[in-house]
């Protein structure tokens, strides 16, 4: 336990003042709740700690430690599934042009690449052009190059629209990716129509 000393030359017998607070919790606070002024000077308090004291509160503040990394370490992220876009353009140097997003699973591709800020449409953007996601336009085709066992089997919808198509091409609109505890990872080349390379199967 620490030792109290009062160093004032002029007590004879040192008592504690009223007005000292001591956190008796950590034994390391040590403070006046206002300063007493005497003719000679102020009352100084000194903490002063054993060895064995010293060992016990850095073991302590260790243990504490420990226990916030473990908290920290208990603590997982959401699950969400990595996506990969990739543009039917190429990137000056011949490199494909890869957009990188992540999302919960449970949601239609298209509102993901929309909510993501990715071109699903193309030259088919604007209002008229697309059925805002019914599926019966045909214009928001996308290629599944990997994952396709994270999403959902086609629908008659898709199914009609794409009987000349290949079968990883999907219609973003009616594919839904995972459920929401889903984790893992889809790669979707954008506009497969138009595409500037060939994917190796």
């Amino acid at each position: 336990m620490g030792v109290l000393q009062l160093n004032y030359p002029c007590l004879s017998s040192p008592t504690l003042p009223s007005n000292l607070c001591y956190n008796t919790k950590t034994h390391k606070c040590l403070t006046f709740t206002n300063h007493l002024n005497f003719s000679k000077g102020r009352i100084r308090a000194v903490e002063t700690i054993s060895g064995r004291e010293s060992e016990a509160i850095s073991l302590e503040a260790e243990k504490v430690e420990a226990a916030e990394m473990e908290e920290e370490e208990g603590e997982e992220e959401p699950p969400s599934i990595d996506f990969a876009f990739v543009s039917p353009v190429l990137l000056p140097d011949g490199s494909p042009d890869i957009h990188y997003r992540s999302a919960c699973g449970g949601q239609k591709l298209r509102d993901v690449m929309l909510d993501s800020n990715i071109d699903l449409y193309g030259p088919y953007a604007r209002a008229l052009l697309n059925c805002g996601g019914g599926g019966t336009c045909g214009t928001c085709l996308v290629e599944v190059v990997a994952g396709k066992e994270l999403l959902s089997p086609r629908t008659d919808k898709e199914k009609e629209a794409l009987k000349k198509k290949p079968k990883t091409w999907r219609l973003a609109c009616q594919t839904k990716v995972g459920k929401e505890d889903t984790r893992g990872q889809v790669v979707i080349q954008r506009m497969p129509e138009w595409k500037a390379h060939e994917w190796d199967k």
